[in-house]
């Protein structure tokens, strides 16, 4: 019997991995994504793998060695400072990280976060593949039912080609999914947040009074209706996001020319003017690159009947907001899951007795179960962090959680250290 036809939209973290996976089960599949090339843009910047999504899917793939050789563990270094400048904490003078962990055990505690470049963790899972797998510059237009064919769908691409016969369609293909209006009418709405970013390249060399003021990886500023984040990155760059609540509108409404030079000036002396003065200097300082854009989400707790022949992944499946930097742990995640229940079902022994299109039919609802419960989780965790980030007290909340933290390994070690 003919291994069923399986077409993953976009090139993603998701679709690449599930790429991965199934081909390790000599599971073919083509994988379509719009952009022309690999190189075309920028991936964006620097993301954390948690223990129990992100680490186990590189690790059930085969490609934990080859992760942590570009892995930085330095990255989960945290600095929290007021909007006055005071620091509420800073990892770079107290030490929390530990060793890599093997998280094989559920109730393992999640604090082994080693940072890594969203381009070499892309190019990790890219060369994982066979050749020919990515189809690119394949735009996806629609998806169709096949006429007179139980659950197999045709793809119709911009290029005016098209695939036929499809068992599977998964759509890994973003926040304006082509894939998603077939199971759901939700679309994502806006989030009430609009995020400016900066970059600023070099910084080692060319601005050193950045380079120490961020430190090995992330520093953090909460304040009531606005947010500054910045992250070192392994390129040598530091990005920084200054966030705001403001309308949808906000961009086009507010009379900051973004693409002029003094769009940094105007925003600084706007909406950060009664900051402390590196604070501002932070936001001056990264002026090579500047990109504004709105940030959406989808509801929480999405989700729709199970549909034959297709479902969704990652930001397709349940996009939220990065304010709880856990997109691309639960996107691996999902990849994982949907992997493993597609190669159960093909290898069972029952299994082997049905159709192909009942086989994909029910590891898809197995899939989607598990996935739906850990969209949900996350998305409420987002959802909460997105009103603290904005508030008052998001940094003294945030500093809270990171003490108590430390103060709860340091005890762990200390008694560990006296059992053996």
């Amino acid at each position: 019997m003919p291994s069923p036809k399986i077409a993953i939209i976009g090139a993603g973290p998701s679709g690449l991995l599930l790429a991965r996976l199934l081909q390790l089960s000599s599971l073919p599949c083509t994988l379509y994504e719009a952009e022309v090339s690999r190189s075309v843009r920028n991936q964006g910047g620097s993301l954390d793998l948690h223990p129990l999504t992100g680490q186990l899917a590189l690790k059930a793939a085969g490609l934990w060695s080859e992760f942590q050789k570009h892995s930085r563990p330095e990255g989960e270094a945290r600095k929290l400072i007021k909007f006055d400048g005071s620091v509420l904490w800073d990892d770079n003078t107290t030490t929390t990280s530990t060793p890599h962990q093997t998280p094989e055990k559920k109730d393992e505690k999640e604090h082994d976060r080693p940072e890594i470049d969203r381009v070499r963790l892309r190019d990790i899972l890219l060369d994982s593949l066979s050749p020919g797998t990515v189809q690119w510059g394949k735009k996806l237009m629609r998806v169709e039912s096949a006429p007179d064919a139980d659950g197999k769908h045709n793809l119709v691409f911009s290029d005016y080609t098209t695939e036929t016969g499809i068992d599977l369609v998964v759509g890994a293909d973003g926040a304006w999914s082509k894939v998603r209006p077939l199971v759901t009418s939700q679309g994502p709405f806006y989030s009430g947040i609009t995020m400016v970013e900066l970059w600023a390249l070099d910084v080692d060399a060319r601005d050193p009074w950045l380079s120490q003021y961020i430190g090995k990886g992330s520093c953090f500023m909460f304040d009531e209706g606005r947010a500054l984040q910045c992250q070192r990155n392994g390129d040598g760059s530091v990005r920084c996001y200054a966030s705001l609540r403001v309308s949808e509108t906000w961009l086009e409404d507010c009379g900051i020319d973004f693409i002029s030079e003094n769009a940094r000036q105007e925003l600084v002396d706007r909406y950060w003017a009664d900051c402390a003065e590196d604070i501002k200097r932070v936001i001056l300082s990264a002026k090579d690159e500047l990109t504004p854009r709105k940030l959406y989400m989808l509801p929480v707790g999405v989700k729709w009947e199970s549909k034959k022949g297709v479902t969704l992944m990652g930001d397709a499946a349940h996009l939220m907001t990065p304010f709880a930097g856990v997109g691309v742990n639960v996107a691996l995640a999902d990849a994982l899951d949907l992997g493993r229940a597609i190669v159960r079902r093909k290898e069972s022994v029952v299994a082997k007795v049905w159709s192909d299109g009942h086989n994909i039919g029910v590891a898809v609802e197995e899939y989607e179960r598990e996935m739906f419960e850990r969209a949900r989780v996350n998305a409420e965790k987002t959802a909460k962090n997105l009103r603290l980030h904005f508030s008052k007290e998001g940094g003294e909340d945030m500093a809270g959680r990171v003490r108590a933290h430390h103060d709860a390994e340091g005890k762990a070690k200390k008694v560990r250290g006296q059992g053996q």
